[in-house]
């Protein structure tokens, strides 16, 4: 699949600007992605950074055997420069995304259809919502979403997915016709508060206590560290991966992150990243990554090599809180699923997929199902809010 030519081909949108798909970031140049990436006066996006998108090409995490193709569609103006992006990969399967469309691959190939491959613009083993259609410029943007359904159609895949788009680009995707579909996540909201029991205090009564106990156990005979930067040493991501390993084996049945990919992550960003430690009797016994945005904190990995009541709650949740309090970051993203976030003062948040469908009767049937689908998943985010922890006047 030559997807390079075909995309500047077929995908001409305006006659100033040229669609081309590149087989990975590495022949970019890291300033080049950025600028259009995390543009000045944007929220920054960690996820989205040449640093994050490249070392998970580098270390292997996606590309060759991984089911992750990295094809992602360029936009560049009649002197080459670079005026917007799609992330873009070619998917031989459906895991690592945390939008679940395993269901319509298997009817579509039930009824003789090829689901597999598809494209994927989203940022691989991450559910963070953020900018996908990576242009300021508005008629930028509809050329690469114009384009892009151009080489979808041109290259024979069954459909085009967007995943975690913000909620404006969200109704772009829409207006230009794509399907879209609505889940939730447990999102934490910083009101100003000055500290945790700042923060407390913005809780019934009766879950304050319960939380104020939560952690009192949690922190029973162990020691918390906060590592970021300079501090963060190769033997910090020596425990943290093995942690990872551990869970990511329960979870997934092997994990999607190697070593490299941490060591590389470690080499360009560590400032961006904030390794929360447990500690006991002077060994370290669990661990959590998160990453650090201008205006989030993102909590994305976690693990243990030892039992300890509440240490999932303590490190993932409570101290991501207190973390963002001090950075004045606006909210904490602690990942997909979990209702387990809300008695700890997460609320939950719809949050976005987009959906081109390629076969006219497939479209229809999936156009119906999230009909029927997204005013459900908004009532589930009624009912569960209603059950959160906070005062009733909030």
């Amino acid at each position: 699949m030559d997807t390079s030519e075909q995309a500047n081909d077929e995908a001409q949108a305006t006659p100033s600007l040229t669609l081309a798909a590149i087989e990975g970031l590495a022949g970019i140049a890291p300033e080049d992605w950025n600028g259009i990436a995390n543009p000045p006066g944007a929220e920054y996006d960690p996820f989205l950074s040449w640093n994050f998108l490249q070392a998970l090409e580098e270390s292997g995490c996606v590309g060759g055997e991984s089911g992750w193709a990295p094809h992602h569609l360029l936009a560049r103006d009649a002197a080459g420069a670079l005026k917007g992006a799609l992330p873009l990969y070619l998917k031989f399967h459906s895991q690592g995304e945390y939008v679940f469309d395993h269901g319509w691959a298997e009817s579509f190939e039930q009824a003789g259809g090829r689901y597999y491959p598809k494209l994927l613009t989203a940022i691989p083993f991450s559910p963070v919502t953020g900018r996908r259609v990576l242009a300021t410029d508005h008629t930028v943007r509809r050329a690469l979403v114009t384009g892009m359904t151009e080489a979808a159609r041109q290259w024979g895949v069954s459909s085009w997915h967007v995943n975690f788009p913000t909620p404006a680009e969200w109704s772009e995707l829409g207006e230009a016709g794509l399907l879209q579909r609505i889940d939730r996540q447990f999102i934490w909201s910083n009101r100003g508060y000055a500290s945790y029991d700042d923060f407390l205090g913005a809780l019934s009564s009766r879950k304050r206590k319960a939380l104020r106990k939560e952690r009192a156990s949690a922190q029973a005979g162990l020691e918390i560290e906060h590592l970021t930067g300079p501090d963060l040493k190769p033997e910090h991501w020596d425990v943290f991966f093995a942690c990872y390993q551990d869970t990511g084996a329960r979870k997934w049945g092997r994990p999607y992150l190697n070593r490299e990919f941490f060591e590389l992550i470690h080499q360009r960003m560590a400032d961006q990243v904030l390794l929360v430690l447990a500690k006991k009797d002077g060994r370290h016994i669990a661990a959590a990554l998160n990453f650090i945005g201008s205006n989030a904190l993102y909590g994305r990995y976690w693990g243990l090599l030892e039992d300890h009541p509440h240490l999932h709650f303590e490190l993932c949740y409570h101290q991501a809180i207190d973390v963002a309090i001090r950075l004045g970051l606006d909210r904490v993203e602690a990942g997909a699923q979990g209702e387990h976030k809300l008695a700890r003062g997460y609320r939950p948040q719809p949050v976005y997929s987009a959906h081109w469908i390629a076969h006219e009767g497939f479209r229809h049937a999936v156009a119906d199902y999230l009909e029927r689908e997204r005013p459900a998943v908004l009532a589930d985010i009624a009912l569960l809010d209603a059950e959160s922890p906070y005062k009733i006047c909030d």
